[in-house]
């Protein structure tokens, strides 16, 4: 199977080839699931059109980060049926690892893509280890009889792999007794406001090797206000990024995904903030990260 660039290339007009990019984007316009808010299947087309009304120059890193070569797929076929949309996906991934070095950002899309994402990444590395950033917990094992629900994106990967969660305040009593338990970390929104304080507790938690999975509600609904189950009392922008700027800096990133945009027709802040987020995040890497 061969990755295909979209017409469209993310904050840069030049086309840069697989083989030779950074950094790959390709959107998941999966939405099957979703239980209150809808539209995420717009959010991956949103996010990507927004990314062209960025400013190239980063005035954080001081970089350019565009030059390092950013490479745009097509979007990944949503057609299928749930029963072969997750093995395609989960295949499709293991593919696109292995035909590139590039470090992949998957814009979603609802958070239940990430069940079919994160598989090669654990086969791949062994001391690999999850930051889920997100308002809900996500560990129930199936919602309204769905274990590919987007409230049980984590749940699979956390039976094996280290996942530490920030940003969460919401957990149902389903999926309580997993928060805290066993390769679970869960920090609460509530009880760790100090942020230095959890950016340190969260960098001796995670392995080496992490994964990034960022559910944009994560953040509080003033930053992202258009997503399909919006809670208060999230990150501000400035705090979440402290937080992933200290992770890119000091852990090896090897992929991410950014979910549950949910355009809306009153404005466009939380597609051109997502977008930002991604460029910011390769900004990071490019600036100070660990190579993949």
């Amino acid at each position: 199977m061969k990755i295909r660039p979209n017409k469209v290339q993310f904050v840069t007009s030049d086309s840069a080839p697989l083989e030779k990019a950074r950094f790959a984007v390709i959107p998941v316009p999966w939405e099957k699931t979703t239980s209150y808010g809808h539209g995420t299947a717009k959010g991956p087309a949103a996010v990507i059109d927004a990314s062209w009304q960025l400013e190239f120059w980063d005035e954080e890193t001081g970089t350019e980060t565009w030059k390092e070569g950013i490479f745009t797929a097509a979007p990944v076929d949503c057609s299928l049926s749930e029963k072969k949309f997750f093995p395609y996906l989960e295949d499709y991934t293991e593919r696109l690892l292995r035909s590139t070095r590039a470090v992949p950002f998957f814009i979603g899309g609802e958070h239940s893509v990430t069940q079919g994402l994160l598989p090669p990444f654990q086969r791949r590395h062994k001391d690999l280890s999850i930051l889920h950033f997100d308002a809900h917990a996500d560990l129930r094992p199936e919602y309204e009889g769905n274990p590919r629900s987007h409230a049980s994106a984590l749940y699979p990967a956390s039976r094996a792999t280290p996942t530490v969660q920030v940003g969460i305040r919401s957990v149902s009593h389903d999926e309580k007794e997993y928060v805290n338990a066993g390769r679970v970390r869960t920090f609460l929104a509530h009880a760790h406001r100090d942020n230095r304080a959890l950016i340190r507790k969260v960098l001796a938690s995670l392995t080496d090797t992490v994964y990034m999975t960022i559910d944009v509600d994560g953040f509080d609904p003033h930053v992202m206000p258009a997503t399909g189950t919006p809670q208060p009392g999230g990150f501000g922008w400035y705090e979440a990024l402290e937080l992933f700027r200290a992770v890119c800096s000091r852990k090896r990133i090897v992929g991410a995904d950014i979910v549950e945009v949910a355009p809306r027709k009153a404005d466009a802040v939380t597609e051109f903030n997502a977008a930002k987020l991604a460029y910011r995040l390769m900004g990071y890497l490019s600036a100070g990260g660990r190579r993949k």
